[in-house]
């Protein structure tokens, strides 16, 4: 099953519009999160910053994206290192043209936030897609994927 990916244009941490139907590479994995250096969080991105050269060599981009501001985006690049591009969408337009949008639950508490989900994007379609995702081992999940898929 393959869906059109919502087009977008976020600002990223290089402080570049990042517009999906612009960017050149041939895959395209767009992880979504729900904050900036909060343990799970951290643990994805980091995962994802290890392989990147992985990706890299399957022509794949890696863009990771939460409603944090860019502020917040750039401190949490610096600190963890991070060798790609984090992409701010604080009104929330691709996190629902995506729909990661949702109720969750915490400790008992129901409230609306960021449902963690991968997209394996080729072409402008949505060729895998991975929903409300655990953290331990996913990136190198997606990277498998997309090796099985070349």
């Amino acid at each position: 099953m393959t869906v059109k990916a919502p087009n977008f244009k976020l600002m990223s941490t290089s402080n570049e519009v990042i517009e999906l139907n612009k960017i050149k590479s041939k895959l395209i994995v767009l992880y979504f999160y729900p904050k900036d250096d909060t343990p799970g969080c951290t643990l994805e991105t980091k995962d994802f910053n290890n392989l990147i050269s992985k990706f890299s060599k399957n022509n794949c981009s890696v863009y990771g994206i939460s409603k944090d501001s860019l502020e917040s985006h750039k401190k949490f690049k610096k600190k963890y290192k991070i060798k790609f591009d984090l992409l701010s969408d604080e009104k929330k337009i691709a996190i629902k043209a995506y729909k990661v949008w949702g109720k969750k639950q915490f400790m008992g508490k129901e409230f609306m936030g960021l449902i963690r989900s991968s997209f394996l994007i080729k072409n402008k379609k949505i060729i895998k897609e991975w929903r409300s995702v655990r953290v331990k081992n996913h990136a190198q999940e997606v990277l498998d994927c997309i090796i099985n898929i070349q």
